[in-house]
């Protein structure tokens, strides 16, 4: 499932409109019908018809939806308070009808009375509420809330409000683009959108603001409008495509499978390749070569015994192993220490043009010069930073990241990993538990922690070892490396939950023999 801006979904509702397949008042009514049904489908208790609700509604379209849920709600027997901010001869037409049809169930309170009923609900008894909806702004916010507004709404923002909170499209103060607060943000337990999700529901914090996401489809047509025509923003949701290429041809080679290299570091640092190597193996590909420094051949030696050795001193080494055109992924950076060495070594790498995976050591070596890194890199390389890897070798980047966010839309993660792609021309793979993975031609893939959940345990020495060697056993499977990284990433955090908790980085591997039997592979 594609995830959009806000930008493109006030486009696809343009054109909706332009082709004249619904007016902005019939959008707008089946908005409020599928938050109405979302909420008394999330908690049955409330499909009961005398319950109160407390409607917060907004001067824009956001705020008409709310008066359309509502009316729908007083309809059904609802008791509603209704607290209206800003000026209504300056609504909308759209919105300002669907207040107008609200009014003939109910009245319109203003905006200073929202803040003591609120209060009242919180001290319980006849003043309780059984659902608070905000629809004070949507995804089109650009701004912190006013102060007018925080204010009254303070409880709702901390987590502490009087009921649960239905949010209807984005929660009040969230950036719809990145998932980030411009100030104070509304933490709902429901949020409804309409026709897609958008990068906020996804990317973090905005997960913890949202709440449940439900969808509600309004009949806006084809997914993206007509003038996004670049790089596509996807939500992990399965198995990505390609993940099984190769499964099932009983009559294949093991050569037909790959053959991956991962570069192991020096005495007792041998820990991170033999894991990546592990895990590249378990993943499928047919051989996999583990390459210590001759200092550590036998150490490794006595713990492995399907993935070969064979000794890497140094780049001059690595490049000779690299004649053989077998081995068509590397994999590069774990446990080898940054320095000059492993500059040499990566460089080494690059040249032979190979799928490429370059984790921790490799990017970090290249902090004081991260254009040599950016001159080497070829389109079959992914780099697979950490938010502190990421930072040295994109500082620039990062600092806009990391910045307070002011004002919508705020610069993303998402913005962020692909600025990075693009710079670095190939996949970037910024970790975290809304792993991103961009490419400059491809877009990019995010696991939301919301889709698969979250997998704290996931945070352990040793698991960006393996996936970086997923990442490589896939590639020498054949799956370009884009689609590898995301693959990987989605089999990673699969395999994290399968185990549960008390995960360390060796059990993730040996989980992936069951999963793949799950998928049917």
């Amino acid at each position: 499932m594609e995830l959009l801006t806000a930008a493109e979904m006030r486009a696809l509702e343009a054109e909706a409109m332009a082709r004249g397949d619904a007016t902005g008042l019939e959008l707008m009514e089946r908005a409020g019908f599928g938050a109405a049904r979302a909420a008394l489908t999330w908690r049955p208790d409330l499909q009961k018809g005398d319950r109160r609700l407390i409607a917060l509604c907004g001067p824009g379209n956001n705020g008409g939806d709310g008066y359309v849920v509502a009316r729908l709600l007083a309809e059904r027997g609802w008791t509603v308070d209704l607290f209206a901010y800003g000026e209504p001869g300056r609504q909308g037409p759209d919105a300002a009808e669907a207040r107008r049809r609200w009014e003939a169930f109910g009245r319109t309170r203003p905006w200073d009375q929202a803040g003591p009923r609120l209060e009242e609900a919180a001290r319980g008894g006849r003043g309780a509420a059984d659902l608070i909806v905000d629809a004070l702004f949507g995804s089109g916010l650009t701004r912190p809330l006013p102060p007018e507004v925080a204010g009254p709404i303070q409880g709702l923002t901390s987590g502490a409000g009087p009921a649960p909170v239905l949010a209807i499209d984005m929660p009040s103060g969230l950036c719809a683009d990145s998932g980030r607060p411009l100030g104070a943000a509304v933490r709902a337990d429901l949020c409804v959108t309409f026709h897609a999700p958008k990068m906020g529901h996804h990317l973090l914090p905005g997960p913890d603001h949202v709440g449940e996401l439900r969808r509600a489809e309004i009949g806006l047509g084809p997914l993206r409008p007509r003038a996004a025509q670049g790089p596509r923003a996807r939500l992990m949701r399965e198995a990505p495509a390609g993940i099984d290429k190769g499964a099932g041809a009983g009559w294949a080679h093991k050569y037909d499978h790959g053959h991956a290299l991962v570069l192991a570091g020096g005495p007792g640092r041998g820990g991170a390749g033999r894991l990546a190597a592990r895990a590249a193996l378990r993943v499928g590909a047919g051989l996999v070569t583990l390459g210590p420094s001759p200092a550590a051949l036998q150490e490794n030696a006595a713990r492995l015994d399907a993935v070969m050795l064979r000794p890497i001193a140094d780049w001059e080494a690595l490049g000779e192993a690299l004649q053989d055109r077998r081995i068509n992924a590397v994999a590069l950076g774990m446990g080898l220490g940054p320095g000059e060495g492993t500059r040499s070594l990566t460089l080494a790498a690059l040249a032979a043009r190979r799928a490429t995976v370059l984790d921790a050591d490799a990017l970090t070596s290249f902090e004081e010069d991260p254009d040599a890194l950016f001159a080497a890199l070829h389109e079959r390389c992914v780099l697979t930073p950490h938010a502190g890897e990421f930072a040295r070798l994109f500082p620039d980047v990062a600092e806009r990241w990391a910045a307070h966010a002011v004002a919508g839309p705020a610069f993303s993660k998402v913005d962020a990993a692909m600025e990075a792609a693009t710079r670095a021309g190939c996949a970037v793979l910024l970790k975290g538990p809304d792993t991103v993975v961009a490419h400059p031609m491809r877009g990019t893939d995010v696991l939301s922690p919301r889709q698969l959940g979250r997998a704290p345990w996931l945070a352990t020495a040793g698991a960006g070892d393996v996936l970086a060697g997923m990442i490589a056993g896939l590639a020498a499977r054949g799956l370009a490396t884009f689609d590898a990284a995301s693959a990987a990433v989605w089999l990673h955090v699969r395999a994290a939950k399968a185990f549960g908790p008390g995960l360390i980085a060796e059990d993730l591997p040996d989980m992936l023999p069951e999963l793949f039997d799950e998928l049917g592979f």
